[in-house]
């Protein structure tokens, strides 16, 4: 019963940023915007343990999910003949900018430290002698 209320809650979600996508005319599709909605929702438990419960579902059975993608693949044989050296090579250029990209931004980031130990080199030993990495 809690996998239905996780549905639900998606499916509410959605709607709202559907709405509010609509509503102010925002240059981002509904369910973009529900989900960023859904996102600072999921802080409460009356949404997180639902919608928890509904993500394990949906992932166990997450291979009938690419069936009808397989059949349409199928029934377009012809166009995927045609087309899809092109469409090989824009998917690949694509994840690897997209590689990139994350590859950056993460580079990019402040590293998080924790506490006056992890500002001394990691080789380096303390006043002791011995090494101050505990992991």
């Amino acid at each position: 019963m809690k996998g239905l209320r996780g549905l639900a809650w998606l499916l509410i979600f959605q709607s709202i940023g559907e709405l509010v996508s609509r509503g102010f005319s925002l240059p981002l599709p509904g369910p973009v915007v529900g989900l960023v909605l859904l996102l600072v929702a999921l802080r409460f438990a009356i949404v997180r343990e639902p919608v928890g419960d509904c993500a394990q579902f949906l992932l166990s059975h997450l291979s009938l999910l690419f069936i009808p993608v397989g059949v349409g693949v199928m029934t377009h044989l012809a166009l995927l003949s045609e087309y899809g050296g092109r469409m090989l090579l824009v998917i690949v250029l694509s994840t690897w900018i997209g590689l990139a990209v994350t590859a950056l931004v993460l580079y990019g980031l402040p590293r998080r430290r924790a506490g006056p130990a992890a500002e001394a080199p990691s080789g380096s030993a303390g006043a002791t002698g011995a090494s101050d990495d505990t992991r």
